[in-house]
């Protein structure tokens, strides 16, 4: 089975060639098979350390969220019973208003327009007063009647 070639000393079949390149090709495969699941293990610590730290900061972060959520709803309902405290003013401000008007009202009115005329009939006519003359009024595309122009041709 063995062939002797001439110059060497040993010789090498064609099968023992090929399971020499499969030996070599799965020891290249397993030695990268080795570097990846190396790579990943160490992927895989750091993305472990990575949730490690954002879990122990988180809890701080949700914890002063819900203070201040807390804080706000306390907020909220101090603001609540101010709105319902205005609005309580504003409806008492406006039955006020009303009662005035209704009661000091109709009887200022009364009393100003006596007082007005107190001072018309009073007063009348003062002398050193000229009287207003009288407004013509000019309507354009209007004609005057004859007998408003035989009472402006006599003034």
């Amino acid at each position: 089975m063995y062939r002797h070639v001439s110059g060497s000393g040993c010789a090498v079949s064609g099968g023992e060639v090929a399971g020499i390149l499969v030996a070599v090709f799965w020891a290249i495969l397993v030695s990268f098979l080795a570097v990846a699941l190396a790579r990943l293990a160490q992927t895989l610590k750091a993305t472990t350390k990575l949730v490690a730290d954002v879990t122990d900061q988180a809890v701080p972060l949700l914890a002063d969220a819900s203070a201040a959520v807390r804080s706000a709803q306390t907020q909220i309902d101090r603001v609540d019973a101010i709105a319902s405290d205005v609005q309580e003013v504003t409806s008492n401000a406006s039955a006020l208003s009303t009662t005035v008007a209704s009661t000091f009202g109709g009887p200022l009115v009364k009393v100003a327009a006596f007082g007005y005329g107190v001072r018309r009939a009073l007063g009348g006519r003062k002398d050193d007063v000229p009287a207003k003359a009288p407004r013509s009024t000019v309507i354009v595309g209007r004609t005057v009647s004859a007998s408003r122009w035989g009472k402006r041709k006599k003034d």
